[in-house]
């Protein structure tokens, strides 16, 4: 895949927010959770809460924040996603939603994190 691609870029920088927030004592479980109608870019453990995490990164900040992406039909979307990943792991734990906004170009990135970013509704 050409370094160019987005979609290549867009999987190395929810590596590098994986790593980044291992760093930080979370746990990764599952990165591009493909469910019905969404997908989930990172799962992990914190503590004894599943996170799910959208991972939103702009090059800068010209035409706004990577974080103010993330839209109430977009979050509708992962709360999808995120139950029918519980439901079919047969999970039932406290969860929540995470978002991490990244700025500039590899290797000097920007990570803003999120925690509870939003609700299941």
């Amino acid at each position: 895949m050409p370094r160019s691609d987005p979609r290549f870029r867009g999987e190395q920088v929810e590596q590098q927010v994986a790593h980044w927030l291992t760093e930080r004592g979370l746990t990764l479980v599952a990165s591009n959770q493909h469910a019905k109608g969404g997908e989930i870019d990172l799962i992990l453990w914190h503590g004894q809460t599943l996170v799910f995490v959208e991972v939103r990164h702009r090059r800068d900040t010209r035409y706004g924040h990577p974080l103010e992406t993330v839209t109430p039909a977009k979050q509708r979307r992962i709360v999808k996603a995120a139950r029918f990943y519980l439901q079919t792991q047969r999970l039932s734990c406290p969860c929540r939603f995470d978002v991490v906004g990244v700025t500039g170009q590899a290797p000097a990135l920007e990570f803003e994190w999120i925690q509870a970013a939003f609700d299941a509704y």
